[in-house]
């Protein structure tokens, strides 16, 4: 096979990512998103399972092709940070997704792809203009990580990285210049189906299509009205985001606390109780959350998740982690490829 000029280049640029704190790092190709991935996404609008996040129906042309984001681009660099926590909170205590733990991640993932960008113009000599975003942009993310190689988009429709898992961030640098592109890998989820099963509220509707509308993280996040009474039983203790679909993935067994300092827990945050979140004034909210992704329910979004699942918090018998997700979790062979079997 013939050797690529840019070879070296590739390898530089993948060890500063490493370098930067990035557990991942491929490279694809920029242009246009298939057409039947696109319509399988319409359909998905069309159809309501992104309830009220009106943005996701928005840009529809921005999104089928990232070349318009940043005219002239001609390669994507994708990433994936590492956020699974060391220390995690008590299961009596109001529950958090293990992202929202530390700093924002949008703004952590850009910086350091903007690090990145200047690495590759000041220290590798390359003429190159470049846009770094992080759940920031109309981009279909998943997609491209699994252009880039980085994993491939598992039945709970998140990006699963093999002996890695799938607690990671994604982000997205831009760039005008081509680069060596890194090949797709095949996806391994194979017969399992246990995220399917595992999720509490019943969101999935088909593997990898999740129905927003019955998504915890949706209810707790996203959603300003109040929780249907259907589902609150079955939320536990969850009040910003929920982790269930990844805690039972048996790829997750791989899952290595992060290095990355900026998503170490807090520990105000680990020992908050309920009591106190529903008193919480408007300055000690600030105080606690400042910098962290939480603040997109903000205090009036976190304090009516607290109302609504009061009664979870009356009993000791109303877990975070289901009996059906435990359940799912199991020590399966390392050189399995389908850790299912």
């Amino acid at each position: 096979m013939e050797r690529h000029p840019l070879h070296d280049i590739v390898t530089e640029i993948k060890a500063e990512a490493y370098r930067l704190g990035f557990s991942a790092c491929g490279i694809a190709e920029a242009n246009a998103v298939p057409e039947e991935i696109m319509q399988e996404y319409d359909d998905w609008v069309d159809t309501g399972y992104h309830g009220d996040m009106d943005y996701l129906a928005r840009n529809r042309e921005l999104r089928s092709d990232p070349r318009l984001l940043l005219p002239g681009t001609k390669s994507l660099i994708l990433v994936a940070m590492n956020y699974y926590p060391e220390t995690k909170q008590d299961p009596e205590a109001p529950q958090f997704a293990y992202y929202a733990y530390g700093r924002d991640y949008h703004k952590v993932v850009k910086k350091r792809l903007d690090s990145l960008l200047h690495y590759m113009r000041e220290q590798l000599g390359l003429q190159v203009e470049g846009r770094a975003f992080s759940d920031s942009a109309p981009i279909m993310e998943r997609y491209w990580a699994e252009k880039a190689g980085l994993g491939w988009r598992g039945k709970n429709s998140l990006l699963i990285i093999p002996r890695a898992g799938s607690y990671f961030f994604l982000g997205e640098l831009l760039v005008d210049i081509e680069l060596p592109y890194d090949t797709p890998m095949r996806n391994l989820c194979g017969r399992c189906e246990r995220c399917q099963q595992a999720c509490p509220t019943g969101a999935f509707v088909a593997p990898g299509k999740l129905d927003a509308r019955r998504c915890i993280s949706y209810l707790t996040i996203e959603q300003k009205g109040e929780i249907p009474e259907e589902l609150r039983e079955r939320m536990g203790r969850r009040v910003y985001g929920c982790d269930a679909c990844q805690q039972c993935c048996p790829w997750n067994r791989y899952a290595r606390p992060t290095k990355v300092a900026d998503y170490t827990p807090r520990e105000a945050l680990l020992s908050l109780s309920p009591e106190q979140l529903e008193s919480m004034t408007e300055e000690e909210y600030l105080a606690l959350f400042a910098g962290t992704a939480v603040k997109r329910a903000g205090l009036s979004g976190l304090q009516r998740t607290i109302r609504d699942l009061r009664a979870n918090f009356s009993t000791p018998t109303a877990p975070t982690d289901t009996p059906s997700v435990r359940r799912f979790v199991r020590p399966t062979s390392p050189d399995s490829t389908d850790p299912a079997d």
